[in-house]
């Protein structure tokens, strides 16, 4: 599960997830355009990955717009030599009752989750292709985005999205060599944790019930992105302490 000699993108990379993800593509050897809406973050994760030893560089994307999202993928080329693999990982977690949500509100969650996914994934594959170096892209679903729950309308269904895109993804460009898989996490400790443990309504349904670290999905992703995963593609890993296949948890 090496990926010395690669070169990775990932959105939303300035905290939380993101972060994780980041730091585990770096220890494996990527070097790593991180991406975020908020600059100073990316610079701040950039440079913790480069004071371990990594090549990293910091970069301002919004992933809502095409232009931009092409001069990342350009910048990844031009400055670290290559595009190999792309972690569509940037997104909102709001949430709103559905009784109460404006329309307003749910277009702005499906443009900047499931929008700002497309944007990304297309505008990477088209790099990938156009170099004929085909590899991978991971994107980053949730739990949410496989069932419902209060107060995630919008929020399920951009992730629910974002797990067909993957699959039709998949389909399309796999002639040209890349294998596209998402993730989907549960809960997991980020910067805005504030409890030592998931709430009850998670950890009865959790048949490891903790927070997951945003390491943890780190490590699922550099093996997507890796060569031990070479005859996987349109697939969908849950990284959620078990959540996802839970039944009845007493008899």
């Amino acid at each position: 599960m090496q990926l010395n000699g690669k070169v990775a993108i990932v959105t939303g990379a300035g905290a939380g997830v993101g972060r994780g993800i980041a730091r585990a593509l770096a220890e494996a050897g990527a070097a790593v355009l991180v991406t975020d809406i908020d600059l100073e973050a990316a610079r701040r994760v950039a440079a913790e990955l480069e004071g371990a030893g990594s090549r990293a560089l910091p970069l301002r994307l919004d992933v809502r717009e095409p232009a931009e999202a092409e001069a990342a993928c350009a910048a990844a080329v031009e400055r670290l030599g290559g595009l190999d693999i792309l972690v569509a990982n940037a997104g909102s977690t709001a949430r709103a009752p559905f009784l109460e949500m404006s329309k307003r509100f749910f277009d702005d969650l499906l443009a900047l989750n499931l929008g700002g996914t497309f944007v990304c994934c297309q505008a990477a594959a088209k790099v990938m292709v156009a170099r004929g170096r085909g590899w991978r892209i991971v994107t980053i679903s949730s739990n949410s985005g496989k069932f419902g729950g209060r107060g995630r309308a919008a929020y399920s269904a951009s992730k629910a999205g974002i797990i067909a895109l993957t699959q039709t993804m998949a389909i399309e460009l796999a002639p040209y060599g890349i294998l596209v898989n998402c993730v989907c996490p549960g809960p997991i400790r980020t910067e805005k944790t504030t409890t030592e443990r998931p709430s009850e309504a998670f950890t009865s349904r959790m048949a490891l019930p903790r927070f997951g670290e945003p390491i943890e999905v780190g490590r699922a992703v550099v093996w997507l992105a890796s060569d031990a995963c070479s005859f996987t593609t349109g697939h969908t890993l849950g990284v959620d302490g078990g959540l996802t296949v839970t039944g009845i948890m007493e008899g």
